[in-house]
């Protein structure tokens, strides 16, 4: 059995590398973190910058940069380099050149007989996840994308702010690409318990069901926005992926909507995309298969088959 040590490894310092082990030093995750960046000295003035933090930390944890030897003991390696999605660039448009990028960083990592979970959070993410899986040769499960756990939370804010009931007592799911093509899965989406049509139904003189469509698309296109205004979207998926790594250190059988290995759920297999998944200490224990109505499964192959012609042409 390999020695657990709590130790997470992040290849790759820009504005989500750094944002993610910020967000892991506040929330006390993880017992050691390990910044690794082709710009060493980034890397090294980041490992000052957060170590110079521990003493306001809620635990105390070992920081330092390193190399791909240090994956070798850890039991999550997160990748978050790569080409950054630029103004007026869509997601799967970085999916070329992104892979050549990662099977760089997988073989150096695998080289050093990694056996944890891998967490990809560079896009476009389920294209990379699937490639991370086939470069990687390791189990499905142990393959983690962020898939569209940042999509999800953007869901449940705009959902919150439009009842004006707290995000964190909405439940509602993005799933399929992290991309252009995601869905709302509306006949799963509940206030409190209510469905969001039954909630509106309850309340007609406050809503309406014509205004989850605009809901919808802020949601979708919130990185393009964002982007606009400052370069580049980085605290809400950092503060995603610290969740997802709790979920994983502290086994907490959580359930996130995740990028996962479809085998059958969904009619779909052979795929990455993003779905409702149960993850714990293993990684991927158990893919949820939501009750989609017709509209929603119609719209979710099409996603999927998005996902699917990138993934062929980067593998051409």
């Amino acid at each position: 059995m390999r020695e657990v040590r709590n130790r997470v490894v992040i290849i790759g310092t820009g504005a989500v590398g750094s944002s993610y082990a910020f967000g892991l030093l506040n929330q006390g995750i993880s017992d050691e973190v390990v910044l690794i960046d082709l710009n060493e000295e980034k890397a090294e003035g980041d490992v000052m910058d957060l170590n110079h933090g521990l003493a306001f930390a809620p635990s105390s944890k070992k920081i330092w940069r390193g190399t791909y030897s240090d994956c070798k003991d850890a039991d999550i390696v997160v990748i978050t380099a790569g080409a950054n999605q630029m103004p007026g660039e869509t997601r799967l448009d970085l999916a070329e050149k992104n892979t050549k990028v990662f099977k760089s960083i997988v073989d150096g990592v695998m080289a050093h007989s990694f056996d944890g979970i891998f967490i990809v959070a560079t896009n476009p993410v389920d294209v990379l996840s699937y490639m991370t899986w086939q470069f990687s040769g390791l189990p499905s499960e142990r393959v983690i994308g962020s898939g569209t756990i940042l999509d999800t939370a953007r869901l449940r804010y705009q959902l919150g702010e439009y009842f004006d009931i707290d995000a964190r007592n909405v439940h509602a799911y993005i799933i399929g690409e992290h991309g252009d093509s995601e869905l709302p899965v509306w006949s799963h989406a509940n206030v409190g318990g209510i469905n969001v049509n039954q909630y509106i139904q309850k309340h007609e003189n406050q809503y309406s069901q014509e205004d989850l469509e605009p809901i919808f698309h802020k949601v979708r296109d919130a990185a393009y926005h964002i982007i606009e205004r400052k370069g580049a979207t980085h605290y809400g998926i950092a503060m995603g992926l610290v969740r997802l790594t709790k979920a994983i250190l502290h086994n907490e059988n959580a359930l996130v909507t995740v990028s996962g290995l479809l085998e059958g759920q969904y009619n779909q297999e052979d795929i990455y995309t993003g779905v409702p998944a149960v993850v714990n200490r293993s990684g991927i224990k158990e893919i949820v298969e939501l009750n989609l109505s017709d509209e929603e499964q119609r719209l979710f192959e099409k996603s999927v088959g998005v996902i699917r012609e990138a993934v062929e042409s980067v593998r051409r």
